[in-house]
């Protein structure tokens, strides 16, 4: 099963549309994952459009018409690897061990907020991912999204994608 895992898009505010790149591995996914901070309803609604599957959450900067259509926190089960999303996680130290007694059935946890890509592992086995944002990298030296694969109830081939530097974006 192949998966996009995308976070803060923060669509029209600081990008008009996904970067082409994001939107060619959309189209070759099974299942695309949104960690929040969709902005406007249309993103969400564009993302259904284009994509096999979306699985997602509302962040911080999304309003009352996406809060309407997405959890707080989204729970999926996809090939037997169990799957919760979330917008924020909090501070970056002990972030690993918070989640982990946060989300004790879950192998997997998606989240955004700080725009800062993460990739790590909790004490018992939890991955934890954020994808960083591909419109809006703040600090960071790229915009990102990141794929992977789902093979038999566990995830493989985890991959960070940057994305080529446009003028006036992120």
């Amino acid at each position: 099963m192949r998966v996009v895992l995308i976070s803060d898009t923060h669509l029209p505010q600081r990008a008009r549309d996904l970067p082409p790149a994001l939107w060619a591995a959309v189209d070759e996914a099974d299942v695309v994952i949104h960690a929040g901070d969709w902005v406007d309803v249309a993103a969400l609604e564009a993302l259904e459009g284009r994509a096999a599957r979306v699985i997602g959450c509302y962040g911080n900067n999304d309003g009352a018409g996406l809060r309407a259509r997405l959890p707080e926190v989204a729970y999926a089960e996809l090939a037997g690897l169990r799957i919760a999303v979330v917008h924020e996680t909090g501070p970056a130290a002990g972030r690993e061990l918070r989640c982990a007694q946060r989300f004790p059935d879950v192998d997997l946890l998606v989240f955004g907020h700080s725009h800062i890509p993460w990739d790590t592992t909790a004490p018992g086995g939890l991955r934890l991912l954020n994808p960083g944002s591909p419109t809006d990298r703040r600090r960071q030296p790229f915009a990102t999204y990141m794929t992977a694969a789902i093979v038999g109830g566990r995830l493989d081939e985890v991959t960070l994608h940057e994305l080529p530097r446009r003028t006036g974006l992120g």
